[in-house]
């Protein structure tokens, strides 16, 4: 049967269509491949030296999908945002994300505006009936711009032509939102610049460098002028941030706060700037509150239930996964008092070990993939770590679909998961970050692929 005949069944899904629009001679061929891959280098869809996607096709969400995604995603960066302001009040609250002394310290300078999070994700599993989160990344997350350009690769392909036919297709201007949001809080922080010089700081080594040429590219044709500034080309002369003798007014900052407390010397400007108010940091480093691991554990732990309406706590136990920091504690679930640590290790089919600050899957434990002796070992080891702590969260819903992917022996038909992840700027959902893998993690930095998104609905 021909892919023309097969896309007609009326009762297909989007991905069974886009399927059977696929051409064996044509998209299956090495050449295809060859030239898809050419072209994402092209446009500098690199993470280090390897393309962000080896799929041929899109991820497709409806606008229900979207809408529901919408209202629980933003209330979420709305409740983070909560937590850092009350957090900062309350000592007893503030520990319970577990920083450490020095991140502290960073974190009550007063960023001198006071949106903590003007960029961040929601990395989540969009299932038929539900949206499960795994975590939430408030500290500036990679992506939006390798998104929505991945998007615009294949939004010019013939098969989406094609597909577009029976379905409106839209992608989301992630970059444009971004920009806005940045310039947002530069104004909330009393900046007056029209426009702003930007300078997106971070290390030259990343392996999302090209993503900061895609923005700056984006930033500067609407008219913002941007720098690609390392935190060792910053200088500070105590009333103006400067990068190769240009005068910075808006950050937005791509270095992580561990990576400014590793580095203190080559960071000092910046943090300097950023304490003297001086200029515009975005994400402020009160973001890093809410972007610890154990957020989730605030939202989860019943002692913190005065915190929330009854309708978010209805959200939170519906969507947002029972968390805590790992410890010989008593704790509670559902009214019932027990030991956590007895809790966990009687149900690890049930649970996943993560440091409470780290990205890229490292260091995740997933109990379900090992004996009982190998996850207590794994327990112990994180009890004995006094450099971090960690968090045991509960095991959720994953969502899996086939996708064509190309290996060495040509096109295969691939089970991956599918791990979607809204991005959220300045509290509202833009659009989303999609990677698939193969197995439980899924992640560019561990060896996952990317593949762009679409909002889909039938003609």
């Amino acid at each position: 049967m021909s892919g023309a005949a097969r896309a007609s069944h009326t009762d297909a899904t989007p991905a069974q269509l886009w399927h059977g629009l696929l051409r064996p001679e044509v998209e299956f061929t090495p050449e295809f491949s060859a030239e898809l891959n050419a072209r994402m280098r092209a446009n500098k869809l690199t993470f280090g030296d390897r393309v962000h996607c080896p799929f041929l096709r899109p991820f497709f969400l409806t606008s229900q999908d979207e809408n529901r995604v919408r209202e629980v995603a933003e209330l979420i960066a709305q409740l983070g945002e909560r937590v850092v302001q009350q957090a900062l009040a309350d000592p007893a609250l503030l520990a319970q994300v577990a920083l450490t002394p020095e991140e502290e310290r960073l974190v009550r300078i007063s960023p001198r505006y006071n949106r903590a999070s003007t960029a961040s994700r929601l990395d989540a599993f969009l299932l038929p009936d539900t949206l499960q989160f795994a975590e939430y990344n408030a500290e500036s997350p990679a992506g939006p711009g390798y998104a929505e350009t991945l998007a615009g690769v294949f939004r010019t392909l013939p098969v989406m032509e094609r597909f577009a036919e029976h379905y409106t297709v839209r992608q989301f201007p992630l970059m444009e939102l971004l920009l806005a949001a940045l310039l947002e809080s530069y104004r909330e922080w009393g900046g007056t610049a029209s426009p702003p010089v930007i300078a997106i700081v971070d290390w030259r080594e990343v392996p999302t460098w090209s993503e900061f040429e895609i923005l700056q590219a984006h930033f500067e044709k609407a008219g913002v002028p941007t720098m690609i500034c390392t935190p060792s080309d910053l200088e500070f002369d105590s009333t103006k941030l400067m990068c190769r003798g240009r005068r910075i007014d808006l950050v937005y900052r791509r270095v992580l706060l561990n990576d400014i407390l590793a580095h203190p010397a080559e960071c000092e400007a910046l943090v300097k700037a950023y304490q003297a108010g001086a200029v515009c940091v975005a994400n402020a480093l009160t973001c890093k509150i809410p972007h610890k691991k154990a957020f989730f554990s605030i939202l989860t732990d019943e002692r913190n239930s005065a915190l929330f309406s009854a309708s978010e706590r209805a959200v939170i136990r519906r969507h947002v996964p029972w968390t805590r920091l790992l410890a010989d504690v008593q704790t509670s679930r559902g009214g019932e008092s027990f030991g956590l640590l007895e809790y966990v290790r009687k149900n690890r089919q049930d649970f996943v070990l993560k440091p409470n600050d780290e990205y890229g899957g490292a260091g995740v434990t997933l109990g379900w993939e090992m004996n009982a002796s190998q996850w207590e070992a794994a327990l112990q080891q994180a009890l004995a770590d006094s450099t971090r702590a960690w968090v045991v969260q509960e095991r959720i819903a994953v969502r899996r679909e086939i996708f064509p992917m190309q290996t060495a022996e040509g096109v295969e038909m691939r089970d991956m998961l599918v791990d979607f992840a809204p991005y959220l700027f300045r509290g509202k959902m833009a659009g989303c970050l999609t990677r698939l893998s193969a197995t439980g993690l899924a992640n560019v930095t561990s060896g996952g692929g990317q593949v762009p998104s679409f909002v889909v609905d039938p003609r």
